[in-house]
């Protein structure tokens, strides 16, 4: 199946094309980044042998009449005036926000600029019926990293919880903020040194986040989210807690996470004592789940752990494109985390 991967000099356009190396339908026919168009492929990504003598192309150049499914990889608002061009036959996957949010105020809070619209979202793990909606559609809007973790770390105790009342607490590797240079991003400024970010309400992951709970309760869902930024180049541990509105005990709360994604070829419920590491998940599209709870407070406590680029990014949305292709979701990701 002739593939497009657009945006592709960033760190998760590279690992998109990395994963989809070896993919056994997704051909990558079409490399793209417009600010380095005519550069070679391994001269931005040098692990990527498997492209070289590859140009990157301009967007503009590509011959969609050609290509049968994209990726999209670009900057937050950018996607939108893209995808107005592209022709209606194509399959999508959009890694960027453009698509996430169904409400325009919030766009509008958030990330400013016009409202594009809503796609079906793209995680799968989520609730019952959303492997199936994607299954059904022909664009896909890939979730954010953190969202994706923190997401899918309330969802299965959404109706023992005060969805009012969710505080997260999650750490991030570096690549989270994109490839531009940063001075707070620079080896002195990171290298062991820990700082939290867009704290306070207003990181742009928290509306998509309560739009995923709302979806699956029923009610408003309200979170308070500290982003931090860890001296690491990828992965997210989230750390969640919730006041519970029932009694239930961590054997209960375990048993409910286990049943809940027990269906799943991508998350894991680890055994009671083993906690969630972010090395174990590195290059690739699983999740390691732990839960307790803390009796002192009557609230839960999640721990999750996801590869940003991996689960958060490029292989959450070659996942998603397997389902809407009719394959198997596990397709060209049947591989574990690296550990270290």
């Amino acid at each position: 199946m002739k593939t497009a991967v657009i945006g592709a000099s960033g760190y998760a356009g590279g690992e998109l094309l990395r994963l989809l190396a070896t993919h056994p339908v997704f051909e990558v026919t079409v490399v793209s980044a417009h600010s380095n168009a005519g550069e070679q492929v391994t001269s931005v990504h040098p692990q990527l042998q498997s492209y070289a003598g590859r140009q990157f192309v301009t967007a503009d150049s590509i011959d969609f009449t050609q290509i049968e499914l994209v990726f999209l990889a670009l900057p937050h608002g950018e996607s939108a005036a893209l995808i107005a061009k592209l022709p209606s036959h194509l399959k999508i996957v959009d890694l960027g926000a453009d698509y996430r949010l169904e409400d325009a105020a919030q766009w509008e809070k958030y990330y400013g600029g016009e409202h594009a619209g809503a796609w079906v979202y793209g995680l799968p793990e989520l609730a019952p019926g959303q492997r199936e909606a994607i299954k059904n559609q022909n664009k896909v809007a890939n979730p954010g990293c953190y969202a994706t973790s923190i997401s899918l770390g309330i969802a299965p105790a959404i109706s023992l919880i005060d969805s009012s009342d969710i505080v997260v607490v999650a750490a991030s590797g570096t690549t989270g903020a994109g490839r531009s240079a940063k001075i707070n991003l620079i080896a002195s400024e990171v290298a062991g040194s820990l700082t939290s970010y867009k704290f306070g309400g207003v990181h742009q992951h928290t509306p998509e986040i309560e739009q995923a709970l709302a979806k699956i309760s029923g009610e408003e869902a309200k979170i308070s989210f500290t982003p931090i930024l860890a001296p690491m180049p990828r992965g997210i541990l989230s750390t969640i807690t919730a006041k519970l509105t029932k009694k239930i005990s961590t054997e209960e709360a375990h048993s409910l996470y286990s049943k809940y994604f027990a269906g799943s070829q991508f998350v894991t419920v680890l055994p009671l004592g083993v906690m969630p590491k972010t090395a174990a998940l590195t290059g690739s599209n699983h999740v390691h789940i732990q839960v307790a709870v803390d009796d002192h407070t009557s609230r839960l406590v999640v721990s999750v752990a996801i590869d940003n680029l991996g689960k958060g990014a490029a292989a959450q949305a070659i996942q998603n494109a397997n389902l809407m292709c009719g394959l198997d979701e596990a397709a060209g990701l049947r591989f574990d985390g690296l550990g270290v």
